[in-house]
C-alpha cells in the first residue's frame, strides 16, 4: 500500500505545490483557516504552525524525518492541532511569526516551526528540528512532548508569555517615529556601511553563507550615479562580475532550449558551492541588476548573463499561457529508477562524467576554465555529500586559457561553446528537480519589469512580447471580476489568496515600465487604478506607509509594515517609486502627498539604518536629488520616435520618467494641444528647468549626459 493509499490530510484539496507535498503525511495538517484555530479552540489545544515553501531543501529533510514517522504524527495528532502555510502564498503570515522566531532565538529560517495559542498568539518558535537530539538541537519528538506536557500542567504561563510576546509585536506594528529630513548624509552613510562590509576579494558582503542582494547593488549604482563616487560602482560591478563567474550560476544553459540562471545563494564566501533552488524572484531581480551594469559600464558580458537568465526564465520558467512559475527544487532523483532525492545532483560532474561526454580538445579546456578535477572541486564540505562531485566555476577566463593551451581564443570560444551544448544535452537525461509551477502576482510583476528593462537595453523584441503576455495573463486570471482587486496565486486553472501589497507594488511597477516602452494608456490607466485599490487597502493615513496585509482580512492576527528589503524589495521600498512615477505621469498632487507621507514615515529608518533598505533608498534618491521628465513628440512606433526610445533604452536613468504626449497630462498634454505632437523630438525638463527640445538622439544623450547625474544635496 502506498503512502498516498494509507494516509490523506486536510491539504488534499490545496493549490500550493508545498502544502500538497504533506498531503499525504500522517499527520492530520490543516491549511491556514478559522477550520483549524476553531478545533483548537474546542479542543483545548494549542497549534503547531509549520511553514515553509516548496523548494526548501530543509523543509523536504523535516517532512522525511518526522512529518512522515509515525511516532511522532501520532503525538502531533493526539496534543495538537498541526497547521501548514506556504510561506509564498502568505507572506505576511510567515513575517509574523518569523519576526517572533528571530526575537527570541536571534536566528531564523526555514522550515520554521511554531506553537501557538488558539487565538493565533507564538509561546515557542524555532526552525528545522532533527527528529532526536543533534546538531545542539532538541529533538522534536522530545520536543513535542515537553511543550503538550507544559500546556497541560502549566497553560497559563505559556498563554501569559504568549500574550506578553504578542502586545509587543502588535506594538512594533503600530509604531511610528518621528520623521527626520533625508539629507545627502542618508545615503553616504549607507554606501559607507556597504563598504565596510564588501568582500574586495570575492565580491558580495559579508562572510558566507553569500546571498547575491541585488537590492544592495542597485543602491550603489545609483548612490554613484547621484554622487559621483566610483568605488561604489566598482563594489557593485565587481560583485556582478563574481556572480556570474561563480557556481551559484547555472553554467550550462543552451539559448533556445532553457539551462543558465542563478540559484538561490552560495554557502561558501567565493560563491562557488550554491544552495541549488532556483527562485523567480532572485532571478527577475538580478536580470535587472546585470542590464543596469551593461548600461552603466557598456561591458556585454554584463549584458550576456542578463540573456543567460532571461532565456533560463523563457524556456524553463513560463507556462504556455505566459505566466512564470516561481521555483526550482535543490534536490532531485541520483538517477533514474533511484527513489531518495539528494540536493544537487541534477547539477554536480565527476571527471569521469565529462569525459564520456566531451572529445578530448574540448574537454582539457573545459575542465581548465571550469575548474572541473578529478578529486572534485568541492572544498569545505562539512557533511561530504558533495566529495569528488564538481561544481563548475570559471576559475580561468577564456582568453587565459586560449593562450595557455596555445590556440586561437575564437577557437577556444567555439570548443567552450561546443563542450557546453554537449554536457547540457547530457544533464537534460538526468531526471529533473521538481518545479513549483504556481504563478504568483508579485513575482510574476518583478519578472515583467526584468523583460521590460532588457527589451529597452537590448531591443529583443521576444522580451517585450513576453512582457505583454504576462501582463496580458495577469489581468486576464488573477484580477477579481467583481470588484477589479488583484488576487495573488494562480495554479492549474485555479485563482485564490487576496493579494498582499507586494502584489500590487510589484505589479504596479511592472505596468508602469511596460508603459514606458510602449505608452500605451491602457497600461498606465490599470497601473494608477490599482495604485489606487493599493492605498484604501494598505495605506496607513496616520502614520504613512503600507501594511503588508489588506484591511479586510481578518484572518492575520497583526497587520505589519516591511521594513527590510531581504530576498525581495519591501512592497514600501517599490510602492515609494510608483507613487512619484505615477505622479509625474498623470500628475496627481494626492499621490506626490502620500509618497512624501511614506518616505517620512521610513525616515528615521533610513537615517539610522538604511543598509535595511536599500531599496528605498534607491526610491527616495529622485525625490531628495530632483526628477528629470523626457516629453517624446511624435507619432508612436515610427522609425524616428523608435530611435529616441533605443536611446533612452540604453541609457542608466534612474532619476528619469518618459512618457509621450499620447499619454501624459498637464503640461504634456498641452504640448501636445499646441502641435508639438506632430514633430518628433524629445522635451528635457530637470532642476527646475525645461529646455528647448531636440530632434536628434545624439542631441538628447548630450543634453541627458549635462542635466543628470552628481545633484548637490
Amino acid at each position: 500500500m502506498s503512502k498516498e493509499e494509507r494516509h490523506s490530510n486536510h491539504l488534499v484539496g490545496e493549490t500550493s505545490p508545498y502544502l500538497l507535498q504533506h498531503a499525504s503525511n500522517p499527520v492530520d495538517w490543516y491549511p491556514w483557516g478559522d477550520n483549524a484555530f476553531d478545533k483548537a479552540r474546542s479542543e483545548e489545544k494549542p497549534v503547531f504552525l509549520s511553514v515553509g515553501y516548496s523548494t526548501c531543501h530543509w523543509c523536504h529533510v523535516m517532512e522525511r524525518e518526522s512529518f512522515e514517522n509515525d511516532a511522532i504524527a501520532a503525538v502531533l495528532n493526539r496534543s495538537f492541532v498541526a497547521v501548514k502555510v506556504d510561506r509564498e502564498e502568505y507572506p505576511d503570515i510567515d513575517r509574523i511569526y518569523m519576526s517572533y522566531v528571530q526575537a527570541v532565538t536571534g536566528r531564523g529560517g526555514w522550515p520554521m516551526s511554531v506553537w501557538l495559542t488558539p487565538d493565533r498568539k507564538p509561546f515557542y518558535g524555532g526552525s528545522y528540528f532533527p527528529p532526536e537530539d543533534r546538531f545542539g538541537l532538541p529533538g522534536f519528538l522530545s520536543l513535542l512532548l515537553s511543550i503538550a506536557e507544559a500546556w497541560k500542567e502549566r497553560r497559563g504561563r505559556l498563554l501569559h508569555a504568549a500574550d506578553s510576546m504578542f502586545d509587543k509585536l502588535a506594538a512594533i506594528s503600530v509604531s511610528a517615529s518621528a520623521p527626520s529630513p533625508i539629507t545627502g548624509k542618508t545615503f553616504s552613510d549607507a554606501a559607507a556601511f556597504f563598504a565596510r562590509s564588501f568582500d574586495d576579494s570575492c565580491g558580495g558582503f559579508g562572510d558566507a553563507p553569500k546571498f547575491p542582494q541585488p537590492a544592495i547593488l542597485d543602491f550603489l549604482l545609483a548612490y554613484s550615479f547621484y554622487s559621483g563616487d566610483i568605488s561604489a560602482r566598482k563594489m557593485a560591478l565587481f560583485t556582478l562580475q563574481r556572480l556570474h563567474a561563480g557556481g551559484i550560476h547555472d553554467h550550462l544553459g543552451a539559448r533556445g532550449m532553457g539551462g543558465g540562471g542563478f540559484c538561490r545563494y552560495s554557502t561558501d564566501r567565493r560563491w562557488h558551492v550554491p544552495h541549488f533552488e532556483k527562485m523567480l524572484y532572485d532571478n527577475a531581480q538580478l536580470a535587472t541588476t546585470f542590464i543596469d551594469a551593461f548600461r552603466i559600464s557598456g561591458d556585454f558580458s554584463f549584458a550576456g548573463t542578463a540573456e543567460d537568465i532571461l532565456n533560463y526564465v523563457l524556456f524553463d520558467m513560463t507556462g504556455s499561457e505566459g505566466g512564470f512559475f516561481s521555483a526550482e527544487d535543490a534536490d532531485s532523483l541520483p538517477g533514474i529508477g533511484s527513489k531518495a532525492k539528494k540536493e544537487g545532483c541534477y547539477y554536480l560532474w565527476t571527471l569521469q562524467e565529462v569525459e564520456a561526454v566531451l572529445d578530448r580538445p574540448e574537454r582539457d579546456l573545459f575542465c581548465y576554465v571550469y575548474g572541473v578535477k578529478e578529486e572534485g572541486n568541492v572544498r569545505d564540505d562539512p557533511h561530504g555529500e558533495f566529495e569528488g562531485q564538481n561544481v563548475l566555476m570559471i576559475e580561468h577566463d577564456p582568453d587565459t586559457a586560449a593562450e595557455t593551451f596555445g590556440i586561437p581564443p575564437d577557437k577556444a570560444r567555439q570548443f567552450l561553446l561546443s563542450a557546453k551544448r554537449k554536457l547540457f544535452d547530457a544533464r537534460q537525461l538526468r531526471p529533473r528537480p521538481d518545479r513549483d509551477d504556481k504563478i504568483l502576482t508579485s513575482w510574476n510583476g518583478l519578472m515583467i519589469s526584468a523583460f521590460c528593462k532588457a527589451y529597452g537595453a537590448l531591443g529583443n523584441r521576444l522580451y517585450l512580447e513576453t512582457a505583454e503576455k504576462a501582463a496580458a495573463f495577469i489581468l486576464e486570471n488573477l484580477v477579481r471580476r467583481e470588484d477589479g482587486r488583484l488576487l495573488r496565486r494562480y495554479r492549474n486553472g485555479r485563482s485564490g489568496i487576496e493579494a498582499r501589497a507586494d502584489d500590487y507594488a510589484f505589479f504596479i511597477r511592472a505596468l508602469l515600465d511596460l508603459h514606458g516602452i510602449t505608452f500605451e494608456s491602457r497600461y498606465l490607466a490599470a497601473a494608477a487604478s490599482f495604485m489606487d485599490t493599493q492605498i484604501s487597502l494598505f495605506f496607513d493615513e496616520v502614520s504613512g506607509g503600507f501594511y503588508s496585509t489588506p484591511s479586510n482580512d481578518p484572518s492575520v492576527p497583526i497587520r505589519m509594515k516591511e521594513d527590510y528589503d531581504g530576498a525581495e524589495p519591501s512592497p514600501n521600498s517599490v510602492s515609494l517609486a510608483n507613487l512619484w512615477r505615477l505622479a509625474e505621469l498623470t500628475d496627481r498632487n494626492d499621490l506626490r502627498q502620500i509618497a512624501e507621507k511614506t518616505m517620512s514615515s521610513f525616515s528615521e529608518i533610513l537615517n539610522s539604518g538604511g543598509f535595511r533598505l536599500p531599496a528605498m533608498l534607491c526610491s527616495a534618491m529622485p525625490l531628495h536629488y530632483g526628477i528629470r521628465r523626457v516629453t517624446l513628440t511624435g507619432v508612436p512606433r515610427s522609425a524616428a520616435l523608435q530611435r529616441f526610445q533605443k536611446l533612452l533604452g540604453t541609457m542608466y536613468l534612474p532619476d528619469t520618467v518618459v512618457m509621450h504626449t499620447i499619454s501624459g497630462s498637464g503640461s504634456e498634454a498641452a504640448l501636445h494641444a499646441a502641435g508639438a505632437g506632430n514633430e518628433v523630438a524629445a522635451h528635457v525638463c530637470a532642476k527646475n528647468t525645461c529646455h528647448l527640445p531636440v530632434t536628434d538622439p545624439e542631441n538628447l544623450k548630450e543634453l541627458l549626459d549635462h542635466t543628470g547625474g552628481r545633484f548637490t544635496a
